[in-house]
């Protein structure tokens, strides 16, 4: 599914990235643990292709990014890759229902099949009383459920969290956790999930600590 090989990333004279190959298996959950400052955000950015390496290559499913233009790569993203971080980044003046809609219409849907798709997944997280709240009446757990509708509705293959649970209390992360178990039951998606919450950590397939810039295999 996800096959790193050989990424490396510098910013300025910091070399943060090290040298990291890895795989992720199709449907698999990985974590990705490590102290603060160890590269964890920086290597989900270069999966997500946001950020890109200065040397080395990722490759989804045979397909390699390397190489791709700007507009290409945005399509790619879009298409294939569902992004869910700490802040939930919702547009405040948007209600739950648009927001989750975004990167439907960002790919061309027409406004009814995203509608439809957006409703399903409300129906799915127990939100549709909420589809027409804006941001500023949800609760931070219900929030953050909103945005993971959003990085599910285009059904990405791939979700990559960056600290989802970590800006929740504990009950919002545990239920938040839980969720990510679930959708990958019912949908088959991958998971890789950078995160402190040793919880969380833990109920992965496998995890991945990231020490120096590189993977620890002790």
């Amino acid at each position: 599914m996800i096959q790193a090989n050989g990424i490396y990333k510098s910013f300025g004279k910091v070399e943060v990235i090290k040298g990291i190959d890895f795989q992720i298996d199709n449907g698999e959950i990985v974590t990705i643990v490590g102290a603060s400052g160890a590269g964890k955000t920086t290597l989900l950015q270069i999966i997500g292709t946001l950020e890109k390496a200065d040397k080395g290559d990722v490759v989804f499913d045979g397909t390699s990014i390397n190489g791709m233009n700007q507009k290409t790569l945005a399509a790619f993203r879009n298409r294939n890759i569902g992004f869910v971080f700490q802040f939930h980044h919702l547009l405040p003046e948007f209600t739950a229902l648009e927001n989750i809609c975004i990167p439907a219409f960002i790919a061309g849907k027409p406004q009814k099949e995203a509608h439809e798709k957006a409703f399903q997944l409300l129906e799915y997280l127990k939100l549709t009383d909420r589809a027409n709240h804006k941001p500023s009446m949800l609760s931070g757990g219900e929030q953050q459920r909103i945005a993971v509708a959003r990085a599910l509705i285009n059904d990405p293959a791939v979700i990559l969290a960056d600290e989802p649970s970590g800006n929740l209390d504990s009950q919002n992360a545990k239920e938040l956790h839980e969720l990510f178990f679930k959708l990958r039951e019912k949908t088959g998606q991958t998971f890789v999930i950078v995160t402190h919450n040793n919880d969380l950590a833990k109920m992965a397939d496998r995890i991945l600590t990231i020490k120096d810039g590189k993977i620890d295999k002790n």
